[in-house]
């Protein structure tokens, strides 16, 4: 008989792992009666989802995958697409960090026009910053007055510490990917979480709206050749 689980079945496993997993750092598991029943609920899903894992990645290596390639496998097959996009957008973002110091663009071709808009990202970035910042320092505040032990505190603080470089990845990809304008296309883009190409002989005209309710970053109608047509930088 062939066991097999659900994909997100096995994401939910992963995460209630890293969660058991932190609690230990932290020392917040006791054993109680809900705790033993949660380990025994958990602890056989837990073994099921690793070991399919390792059959993939064996899969893979057997059928002549170096072993990035192999964890590759593993990771596409097991983790949802939006949750890898996420993680693959996260990875450029921070990689912006270095071409920022470096004073250098992405995807800008020689011939080509960068049409910056990370100044007006700017006063959003320093608010979301500032909140992270305010937000530690509460936290870590609360927690040393009601005791909490030195490894919740230490996860606690690489959360906080985290969103702020999240933050801060933000602005130095919204530096480093500008929109560009060549003869051949337009092309829109949003930290690492927009990339849009669109042909010039698509475009009828461009014009600049100054809209601060928008729900999206970029939204398009309907009729996309009317959305072309009527396309705001």
């Amino acid at each position: 008989m062939r066991i097999s689980l659900p994909r997100d079945g096995l994401m939910a496993v992963a995460v209630l792992d890293l969660l058991a997993a932190l609690s230990m750092v932290a020392g917040g598991v006791t054993p109680t009666p809900a705790a033993v029943v949660a380990a025994a609920v958990v602890a056989p899903l837990s073994a099921l989802g690793h070991l399919h894992a390792y059959r993939l990645f064996r899969a893979a290596r057997e059928g002549g995958a170096a072993p990035g390639e192999a964890l590759r496998t593993v990771t596409d097959a097991l983790v949802p697409l939006p949750v890898r996009m996420l993680m693959r957008a996260e990875r450029t973002n921070l990689a912006g960090f270095a071409l920022w110091v470096r004073r250098r663009q992405d995807g800008v071709p020689p011939g080509g026009t960068a049409l910056a808009y990370a100044r007006s990202q700017r006063p959003l970035l320093l608010m979301l910053s500032f909140a992270v910042i305010v937000q530690g320092v509460a936290l870590e505040g609360m927690l040393a007055v009601s005791g909490a032990t030195a490894g919740l505190r230490a996860v606690v603080m690489a959360a906080d510490v985290y969103q702020l470089l999240f933050v801060l990845a933000l602005g130095a990809a919204s530096a480093t990917r500008p929109h560009v304008v060549t003869a051949e296309e337009l092309r829109i883009r949003y930290g690492a979480y927009v990339d849009v190409r669109v042909p010039r002989e698509l475009i009828a005209s461009v014009g600049v709206s100054r809209n601060y309710d928008a729900r999206r970053v970029i939204e398009i109608t309907d009729d996309p050749a009317a959305a072309l047509s009527s396309l705001k930088g």
